[in-house]
């Protein structure tokens, strides 16, 4: 993709509020938008999250309530729920570590600062600032998310207008692990959404970028 497509991509997105739902994700594009997800980049590689696709028709449809009666999540082909973990915790250093270890094939002393530095964040912070942390890093996948899609064409909409508490019950979170943070829903944009025909509005480049 060269800078000009890119641009012209991101030009066309917007937050697409009527999916047509009958048009999915084909599974090749679904494919390279999910690996996307997973190589999204995170503080220290820690990835202190869970990515829930919901495709099956009904508990999108339950989800639809607990959206504040926005349709997006009925009508889009994949709704992705990013979740934090409900705990950061020196296991999961530990898995991380060992994973790095079989990934890259090194030894165990060639990363035991980076692994001391890692243990070190995880035991001196709250639990409470490890959950606001890992909701921040959430975003970072969500813009990650949101690139990806509409480079490849693919309609987009994050939302974070919904009930926490009713889709980690839907979802059955706890069990898994996790907790939403913010959604974000994808497929097709409807022929009859107005929205899609309004100029996008942004402020100049030099009102927000800054050179130095």
């Amino acid at each position: 993709m060269n800078p000009g497509s890119l641009v012209d991509k991101l030009e066309w997105r917007y937050a697409t509020k009527k999916f047509d739902p009958t048009k999915k994700i084909e599974d090749r594009t679904w494919e390279a938008i999910q690996k996307a997800l997973v190589l999204t980049p995170s503080s220290y590689g820690l990835q202190p999250w869970k990515f829930v696709v919901v495709t099956d028709a009904d508990t999108k449809a339950k989800l639809v309530e607990a959206s504040f009666k926005q349709n997006q999540p009925a009508e889009c082909s994949h709704l992705v729920v990013i979740c934090r973990l409900d705990n950061m915790d020196s296991e999961h250093v530990e898995k991380y570590a060992s994973h790095i270890l079989a990934t890259r094939d090194i030894t165990a002393d060639s990363i035991a600062t980076y692994k001391s530095m890692m243990l070190g964040f995880v035991d001196r912070t709250s639990k409470e600032d490890l959950e606001t942390w890992m909701a921040k890093q959430c975003y970072i996948a969500l813009g990650n998310l949101i690139a990806v899609a509409s480079g490849l064409g693919v309609d987009n909409c994050p939302m974070e207008g919904f009930d926490h508490k009713r889709y980690d019950e839907i979802l059955d979170l706890e069990k898994r692990g996790c907790r939403s943070v913010v959604l974000c829903a994808l497929g097709y944009r409807a022929e009859d959404d107005h929205y899609a025909q309004l100029a996008k509005v942004r402020f100049d480049d030099s009102d927000v970028i800054i050179h130095v």
